[in-house]
């Protein structure tokens, strides 16, 4: 029985210093890159800072429909008219969304009474002022929101993208 328990505890320590390499080793990488880079979510990707909108293009409540990190990636942004996490502009109501369904890829459309974006293949619901997240339905992660920046002249930008975009193996260009 000793010699069980002894090869358990090796199992264990291996399992335990394997694992401690790999956390510094992701560590490390974060480190290394340049000053100025932006990562996002876990691929550690630099995204291009696209202009998608103005201010002054925006209704509260009412979708604008835009695509972002590139034409093939759907989205919408959405003046929300009260102050929202992850929100920008002067009234911090203004965020924006894929509109790809991360469970199997249909598209989403707004619920402006819920401010909710809903998938109408496996009714999978997102809450638009809970930052994307997930409130019902099939899909196993929150919808991908985009990072977010009102410049001087109104303009807005986007610059990332929390989550992993529906159908791609990572969320590089």
């Amino acid at each position: 029985m000793t010699a069980c328990r002894t090869m358990v505890e090796l199992g264990r320590r291996q399992f335990l210093r394997r694992g401690g390499l790999g956390v510094a080793g992701a560590a490390a990488a974060a480190v290394a890159l340049e000053p100025g880079r932006r990562a996002h979510a876990a691929a550690l990707v630099e995204y291009p800072s696209n202009r998608l909108a103005n201010i002054s293009e925006l209704t509260v409540n009412e979708p604008l429909d835009v695509a972002y990190p590139d034409e093939e990636a759907p989205g919408v942004l959405l003046k929300l008219g009260r102050t929202v996490e992850g929100g920008v502009g002067p009234d911090g109501d203004i965020v924006g969304f894929s509109t790809v369904c991360p469970h199997k890829g249909y598209p989403l459309a707004y619920d402006g009474e819920r401010r909710t974006l809903n998938c109408p293949g496996h009714y999978s619901v997102f809450d638009c002022e809970a930052s994307g997240q997930q409130t019902w339905g099939h899909a196993t992660q929150n919808l991908p929101q985009y990072v977010l920046r009102v410049d001087d002249q109104g303009d807005i930008h986007a610059e990332g993208v929390d989550e992993l975009l529906y159908g791609r193996l990572s969320n590089v260009l």
